[in-house]
């Protein structure tokens, strides 16, 4: 079970409160595929809500501490009907493909002013992968080496 300071659950206890349940436990109860949904929802969101529909509050107790335990949760509120699990979320880690270009990147374009007396003009701009800029500043998008139909060599 994953342990927090107080701070730490006041801070998500208030993150929590605009949020909606997303898996709901009936009268079944806890079975192993409300189990399953849980652990999909807490790596997909980290901090979720659980309603239980049971009225015995002994058992929706024991339920609170067994989805913690055994998916390494931490408790983080029990108001009625509703709980509070939270699980940071795991890190997907993407890897690049060797046949992508670059991706976005910001570039400062500055031009002189066309006086030269003023200050010159300052823009941030967002570039594509397959875009460059120019030496005036103009961003032309980069096309392919054409090649002659002519020349099979």
């Amino acid at each position: 079970m994953l342990k927090l300071t107080p701070a730490e659950r006041s801070a998500l206890r208030s993150e929590a409160h605009a949020l909606n349940p997303v898996v709901i436990i009936g009268d079944a109860g806890l079975t192993p595929a409300v189990l399953k949904e849980i652990d999909a929802s807490l790596n997909a969101h980290g901090l979720i809500k659980v309603r239980v529909a049971g009225d015995d509050r002994d058992a929706r107790i024991e339920m609170y501490e067994t989805i913690c335990e055994q998916l390494g949760a931490a408790p983080i509120q029990h108001i009625g009907k509703l709980l509070v699990l939270y699980r940071p979320k795991k890190e997907a880690q993407k890897e690049r493909s060797e046949k992508r270009g670059k991706g976005l990147r910001e570039v400062t374009i500055v031009k002189p002013s066309p006086s030269g007396t003023k200050r010159p003009t300052v823009t941030k701009v967002v570039l594509k992968g397959n875009e460059r800029v120019t030496a005036g500043g103009l961003i032309k998008r980069a096309k392919p080496r054409q090649t002659s139909s002519k020349k099979s060599t």
